[in-house]
């Protein structure tokens, strides 16, 4: 037996997932109206209430009634059952104006010296695993919800469902981590109440085994399909009844699943969270980075597995550390066939890859209101795509549109940028691969 590594994922209607995605729909709206808001919004969920704090600065006015009701309901808590829905819930803000302390830190003259909008160390992470460059264990665990949700609003099959669910998956590793198999899957999912318990966990972990697990199977690549046999533990619901969920159930708060949010527990993570932040704060926008440098690096064949730290000090634009782990994966070797270090590795990625925070924000488009799709099942591994979105301003970079109801403005953005391979080319240059 080799060794067992575990990673869980939460659904969009986990009590602290709800939290995060109003943050950033709070925020995408700010950016919608004003692209160099300054955004640190913070939110608790409990039955019937939610309480939004924080600090801003922006030239818009938003509808945080608004935004935080068409959130909840998005995510599918309508019912009066649920004890928290989005038309009858209390919303209270508390939002205030950002810190001039802090302003004076990031905002500068020239844009290209906008200093960190705080200290901290952040890390990005790829592995050779999945196609995407995660962690098998965190994109299983991911797909599990993303799949249950898709049932749910599809209402077809398994139509008991509510949005509270949660997912764990424990593979087994034998050398150099290479998965051999999938030990154990946990599956808990809120639902409708059933006349019988007994009945109701019987139908349950059914349609988890027949419907759940199989459309899952059918999306993943052959390599990984094969690492499902016939051993595996499955739980599902192990506590029993899972109908009292949502922020009835426990109360939720902005940025407590960062594990979620990130790598599954591989690889490193610098502490802070991403949600309702906007792009000034490096926790969020040098964390996207970081990734980037990662991923890019592997698909490159430089590596098997990167991690990538980077260090910044409030209001000072260049980072003040840089750091490349490759875990002993490296395959580049000197004109002596010695292997070149993973120090040398950074220093050469360094001149390749701007980190102060104005050009990761440019980089990656950052200033768009594209944050409310990174707030549920990871904010790696996704596709990146492009998507017209509806802004309230009107500028080189957006066209306007006259209809009966007036003058819209739109322009077309890039959601999850830090996910392409569009340094794959300069990393093989830079390396002679």
């Amino acid at each position: 037996m080799g060794y067992l590594f575990t990673s869980e994922s939460v659904s969009e209607g986990h009590p602290d997932k709800v939290a995060d995605q109003i943050s950033d729909a709070i925020l995408d709206e700010m950016l919608r109206f004003d692209p160099e808001s300054k955004v640190a919004v913070e939110t608790m969920v409990t039955t019937g209430l939610t309480v939004v704090a924080g600090e801003v600065k922006t030239r818009g006015y938003v509808d945080i009634q608004n935004v935080v009701r068409e959130t909840i309901n998005h995510i599918g808590y309508t019912k009066a059952s649920y004890r928290f829905d989005g038309n009858s819930c209390g919303v209270l803000s508390a939002i205030h104006e950002q810190s001039p302390d802090i302003n004076q830190g990031v905002e500068r003259n020239l844009p290209e010296d906008q200093g960190a909008g705080d200290q901290g160390m952040m890390f990005g992470y790829a592995c050779r695993e999945m196609d995407n460059f995660m962690p098998v264990t965190t994109e299983l665990s991911h797909k599990f919800l993303q799949e249950l949700a898709a049932i749910r609003r599809e209402g077809k099959q398994m139509k008991y469902l509510g949005p509270d669910a949660k997912s764990q998956v424990t593979v087994e590793y034998g050398d150099k981590w290479k998965p051999i198999r999938v030990e154990t899957i946990v599956i808990s999912t809120q639902h409708d109440d059933f006349d019988e318990e007994e009945v109701m966990l019987k139908k349950i972990k059914e349609d988890v085994e027949k419907i759940l697990i199989p459309r899952v199977k059918k999306m993943l690549p052959p390599r990984i399909k094969k690492l499902f046999g016939d051993d595996i533990k499955l739980f599902v619901n192990p506590t029993g009844k899972f109908t009292i969920g949502g922020p009835h159930g426990d109360s939720g708060l902005t940025g407590r699943k960062i594990i979620v949010d990130t790598y599954g527990g591989r690889g490193a993570h610098g502490g802070g969270a991403f949600s309702g932040k906007d792009p000034s704060k490096v926790d969020r926008s040098a964390a996207y980075a970081t990734r980037h440098i990662a991923k890019n690096l592997v698909a490159a064949g430089v590596a098997d597995e990167a991690l990538v730290q980077v260090a910044y000090a409030i209001g000072v634009a260049s980072p003040v550390g840089f750091y490349v782990n490759t875990f002993n994966t490296s395959k580049l070797k000197d004109s002596e066939g010695k292997r070149i270090t993973d120090q040398a590795i950074a220093a050469s990625l360094q001149s390749i890859f701007d980190m102060r925070p104005y050009a990761i924000v440019k980089r990656f488009g950052l200033k768009n209101p594209i944050f409310k799709e990174t707030a549920a099942y990871g904010h790696f591994g996704r596709e990146s795509y492009k998507k017209e979105v509806e802004v309230r301003y009107s500028d080189e970079t957006t066209e306007s549109r006259t209809d009966k109801n007036g003058t819209k403005h739109y322009k077309v953005v890039d959601f999850f940028a830090w996910e392409k391979l569009d340094y794959v080319d300069s990393i093989k240059n830079a390396f002679g691969l």
